[in-house]
């Protein structure tokens, strides 16, 4: 019955192929015609042919990895947002090198097996050489964005998918990746992948975006458009200069708003497009800019405009009377337990004990990390973090452990250092450390122990280095069930710290102000009452990271420096306000008992937070949760 599906199709394939268009079905389309005639007649494939793709070896698809890595650190979250947007099901979510090669997928756990079954493993190269028109293959060789659907594809294997894809750019115009939604479902129609088309391409221009911003990090950064709430968006032009105003690179929107090709931008001074001096420019310029202004160009379009890089006139410093406090980058410690936590990590830290964060995803667990990192005596040593969930399992040993050169087939011959060894000296953050593989528990375990690493085919090499995990799962549950070492657990957990939801942390309106702060950078902005009411009344599912990411898109969308209940987001305008609560008092007689019994029982287990939660019969984030109501503190 397949063989049969395989032999219609390569035969409607070649009937397009030698000219006799149909006037309905895939072959219809110019484009798909063009593949599958390159298919034919430059890489000599079969369409009938059910050969498995051709998957690159471990150690070349760890060095097109590494050749990536900032891309893929960009895309990891956008491709996990995008899953998400899809609602996630019968989706994965792929990123592929400008060669057609997977390098990252994000998928359900339950379908993964469904999608390797089609052939979308990581490593396996879907360039239309391999695979034949296809989504990732044909966007590679048509640079832009296309929707591959079932029998449109070359080979007859492939009919069961359909892959949109987008290009993804790099700042000197050249193809960078291929951001790919691929679908295995019978149910889905062309026409339904014009909603899933918009959001690859809305994704492949974040990074894109997000990717130059980083590369010239170190450059004057103009980001400009036609409208001034959309400068920080991602259709907004971006053009790096040098310090002698040399256009280094810019980005498709930038070329779209001047009206420029890329050759004649680069290397030409930056004022000769703009109706200002360099020095006028530059005197615009701020480490953190975010209010736009308007600018000109030579042949008088108006836009607006802002310039990141550090202005040429520097003001001289004020005197202070009294020196502040170092403030600790990126995190509020408001709350008064959390605060605590804060400075028991810190000291312990210092003694070389691992540290072991819990809490829900996105309340801060990295944050918290790094400022104890930056707080300690290791502050000027590398942080250094792995993210234990959203690397491959096939890989996790080489980035942690990294590995000699030539010790596998494939492998660079300079080898590569693993996060440890990256971190000698400072800190490694091991963020979902309940997700490693149970294989890499025990070598992990041994480095903890010996304070040595052992590369993957090289030889044993000291390492000082200190550990701070994190994970939003219950390790005693995955210890209970086998799939957690019990000594490694141990090992880990020299103090535990659970952060607190965003939801019940006392500190709400203070790290809301925190937060604003940061996200506006040097623009004012205030907040009307009644939407202060609605930010703090939400519940925040997302936590903080979720409260940041809304307050970065209404500093970017307010032009007034001011912002009010209409410009929230719809659901967090629709939850009502509740009362806000006093205190409660110490008269209460219920709250007395209730925090007596607390000191009780903690006495009773001298402070040890697992044990006295056992004995209330309460979980342990219950049991923080009481303590910081009734503010009780070692």
């Amino acid at each position: 019955m397949q063989n049969d599906h395989f032999s219609r199709h390569a035969q409607q394939v070649l009937t397009v192929t030698r000219g006799q268009d149909p006037l309905h079905g895939p072959g219809s389309d110019p484009s798909i015609a063009r593949s599958w005639l390159r298919c034919l007649e430059d890489y000599h494939l079969d369409p009938a042919l059910t050969i498995a793709p051709t998957v690159l070896e471990h150690g070349r698809l760890l060095e097109s990895r590494e050749r990536l890595q900032q891309v893929l650190t960009i895309a990891g979250s956008e491709m996990n947002s995008l899953h998400q947007q899809l609602s996630g099901a019968g989706h994965a979510v792929l990123l592929t090198d400008a060669r057609g090669v997977i390098l990252n997928c994000v998928t359900a756990p339950s379908e993964r097996k469904i999608f390797e079954r089609a052939g979308l493993w990581l490593g396996a190269d879907w360039s239309e050489a391999c695979e034949g028109t296809n989504g990732i293959g044909t966007c590679l060789v048509e640079r832009q964005s296309l929707t591959i659907h079932r029998d449109e594809h070359f080979r007859g294997r492939h009919t069961g998918l359909t892959c949109s894809a987008s290009p993804v750019f790099d700042p000197h115009g050249e193809l960078l990746a291929v951001l790919d939604v691929s679908s295995a479902r019978e149910a889905v129609s062309r026409q339904s992948q014009f909603h899933t088309m918009a959001l690859v391409n809305l994704s492949a221009k974040m990074i894109e975006s997000c990717y130059f911003l980083r590369h010239f990090e170190n450059q004057w950064l103009l980001r400009f458009h036609l409208q001034a709430e959309s400068v920080g968006l991602f259709s907004e032009g971006l053009l790096a200069f040098d310090g002698e105003g040399r256009i280094c690179a810019v980005n498709q929107s930038a070329l779209n708003l001047l009206g420029k090709v890329r050759g004649g931008l680069m290397g030409q001074p930056v004022e000769a497009f703009f109706d200002c001096s360099l020095d006028e420019l530059l005197g615009r310029a701020s480490a953190n800019a975010s209010a736009s202004w308007p600018l000109r160009t030579r042949d008088g379009r108006g836009l607006f405009a802002v310039l990141r890089g550090q202005p040429r006139s520097v003001p001289a410093p004020v005197a202070q009377a009294v020196p502040e406090r170092p403030r600790l980058p990126g995190i509020c410690l408001g709350d008064a337990a959390l605060q605590n936590d804060f400075r028991r990590a810190l000291r312990v830290f210092e003694r070389d004990v691992p540290l072991l964060i819990q809490g829900e995803t996105g309340s801060g667990k990295e944050a918290f990390a790094k400022a104890v990192h930056h707080a300690s005596l290791r502050a000027d040593k590398a942080f250094v973090a792995l993210n234990c969930a959203a690397i491959p399992e096939s890989l996790i040993e080489s980035e942690l452990f990294g590995y000699r050169g030539g010790s596998f087939t494939g492998a660079r011959k300079e080898g590569m250092r693993g996060k440890l060894q990256q971190a000698d000296g400072g800190t490694l953050f091991l963020d979902e450390i309940g997700d490693m593989p149970l294989a890499l528990q025990t070598r992990l375990l041994r480095v903890l122990e010996d304070r040595l690493v052992v590369p993957i085919g090289g030889e044993p090499q000291a390492v000082n280095v200190r550990i701070i995990s994190a994970t939003h799962r219950h390790l005693v549950d995955r210890v209970q069930d086998g799939s957690f070492r019990e000594d490694l657990y141990y090992r880990l957990n020299g103090l535990e710290v659970a952060l607190p939801p965003l939801r019940e942390r006392s500190d709400k309106s203070q790290l809301l102000d925190f937060l604003l702060a940061e996200e506006a950078s040097d623009q004012a902005v205030l907040l009307d009452v009644e939407a202060r009411q609605a930010l703090l009344a939400f519940a925040w599912p997302g936590n903080v990271r979720q409260l940041r990411t809304v307050l970065r898109t209404l500093a970017a969308l307010c032009d007034d420096g001011r912002i009010g209940v209409e410009d929230l987001p719809i659901a967090i305008r629709q939850v009502r306000p509740q009362p806000v609560r006093m205190e409660e008092s110490s008269d209460s007689p219920l709250d007395d008992a209730e925090r007596l019994a607390l000191l009780n029982a903690l006495e009773q287990q001298r402070w040890h937070m697992s044990h006295t939660a056992e004995q209330l019969g309460v979980s342990r984030n219950t049991l923080y949760r009481k303590l910081r109501k009734h503010r009780i503190a070692r």
